[in-house]
């Protein structure tokens, strides 16, 4: 069963590295779909959100990651 536990766990952490970019994503993809099909917004500005969306959360991400870091 524990070998099971680790394979699980290497196979989810191909995957996802940073669970709160991954998480975030998934939220930014799910609010920017909501918008397009119930506000009527037009798919070109969803696209144009979901870009710069992507952008500041992957900069967040890495600004965190270099926080941690010993230099």
């Amino acid at each position: 069963m524990n070998v099971i536990r680790v394979a699980a766990k290497e196979f989810f952490g191909m995957f996802v590295d940073d669970g709160s970019l991954a998480l975030l994503a998934l939220v930014l993809v799910a609010v920017v779909a909501a918008a397009v099909k119930l506000l009527a917004l037009p798919p070109l500005l969803g696209g144009a959100l979901l870009l710069l969306g992507c952008l500041a959360i992957l900069l967040q991400s890495v600004r965190r990651a270099a926080r941690g870091t010993n230099r």
